[in-house]
């Protein structure tokens, strides 16, 4: 069996981080690949991703009854990594040190975002120093990086890419426009190998509830979605982080709890992209709104799957948020989905021969 590695975020305290890399390994696997993650280690990047993980809200502080269940909730996505399939550890600055691999492949997440917070210009994202024969991308992504914003030296990076294939249209245009490529349009992991979640699913009524992923809401959506709710009966519940518009907060919930809780819910708000994917994945009534650090992923994945209608603005009349949320997702949707995943596998069948 050939043996791959998987260059992603794996140890984010992120519940689209973890999954996505679980499911590109677990999918890659069930394609006959033996896939790994790769076991990039790095005590400063540690360092930030706990503090803020502890600090999600910033600027705004966290309350202090708080603190011990974020911590919690740490402690659940560490078990959670240790479960998952890892490469020998290596310093994230030092890749000389890890395995030889005879195929690497780099995403899904924000691999290519010079902008991110801690992850951002380690040029081992972009193929620099890694022990492969073969590299290929999958759904990898520019994140919030503006294709305006100066790539040189970097972008030239991605030419010793034997197959380069992207999630959004912002990061497409980026690779058309400096390398003059055109990278193949796949799914989000979560989305191409849905069968990979163990959340089981309940056919039956759905539970009246509705799932709140995210934070820092406007004002005019939290109003929105109190109005709509209030008036069906439904309880708000805020997972993973404090929503205090919400009536209830489950702060501390791990991984496979967010895709157990995402299962059952009656709807889904969010202005997350993976809260966007879980929704399609389990094809709930969503309503999202773009934040400026996000605004690229969703607005490009609900463009991509035919699901515009999904994002609100402050002008969306309260019509439109009752018929999005009050009714199934339309089954062009789905059958979008089913195509681009026919494509992704396509893709998926030559990269990795």
């Amino acid at each position: 069996m050939p043996k791959a590695g998987i260059l992603t975020f794996h140890r984010c305290i992120n519940y689209g981080s973890y999954w996505q890399a679980r499911c590109l390994a677990e999918g890659l696997a069930s394609m006959g690949i033996e896939a790994v993650l790769l076991e990039h280690m790095s005590d400063r990047v540690n360092r930030a991703e706990w503090q803020c993980a502890l600090q999600p809200l910033l600027p705004a502080t966290t309350p202090k009854e708080d603190y011990p269940l974020y911590k919690a909730k740490i402690r659940k996505f560490f078990h959670a990594f240790a479960s998952l399939p890892l490469s020998s550890p290596f310093p994230l600055e030092n890749p000389a040190a890890m395995d030889d691999y005879s195929l690497i492949v780099v995403g899904s997440d924000e691999v290519w975002n010079l902008r991110h917070p801690w992850y951002g210009g380690y040029p081992l994202f972009y193929g620099e120093g890694v022990r492969c024969g073969r590299l290929v991308s999958y759904a990898a992504t520019f994140g919030s990086l503006t294709s305006s914003q100066r790539l040189e030296g970097w972008a030239e990076k991605l030419r010793k890419f034997s197959y380069i294939s992207v999630r959004d249209l912002h990061s497409e245009r980026i690779i058309r426009e400096t390398l003059g490529l055109e990278p193949e349009l796949v799914l989000d992991p979560c989305l191409q190998f849905p069968q990979m979640m163990k959340a089981s699913r309940d056919d039956g009524e759905a539970a009246a509830y509705i799932a709140v992923y995210g934070h820092s809401f406007p004002t005019w959506f939290q109003d929105a979605v109190r109005r709509w709710a209030g008036d069906r009966g439904y309880r708000l519940v805020s997972i993973g982080y404090r929503n205090d518009w919400a009536d209830e907060q489950w702060i501390d919930a791990g991984p496979e709890d967010f895709a157990t809780f995402i299962s059952g819910a009656k709807a889904v708000v969010t202005n997350f992209f993976h809260g966007c994917v879980f929704s399609l994945v389990n094809e709930k009534p969503f309503a999202c709104v773009l934040s400026d650090y996000r605004s690229n992923k969703i607005r490009d994945l609900t463009r991509l799957v035919r699901a515009e209608h999904h994002v609100l603005t402050e002008d969306t009349t309260p019509s439109h948020l009752d018929t999005i949320l009050d009714n199934p997702l339309p089954v062009g949707i789905s059958q979008r989905i089913s195509s681009l995943r026919d494509t992704s596998n396509t893709y998926l069948s030559h990269a990795l021969q």
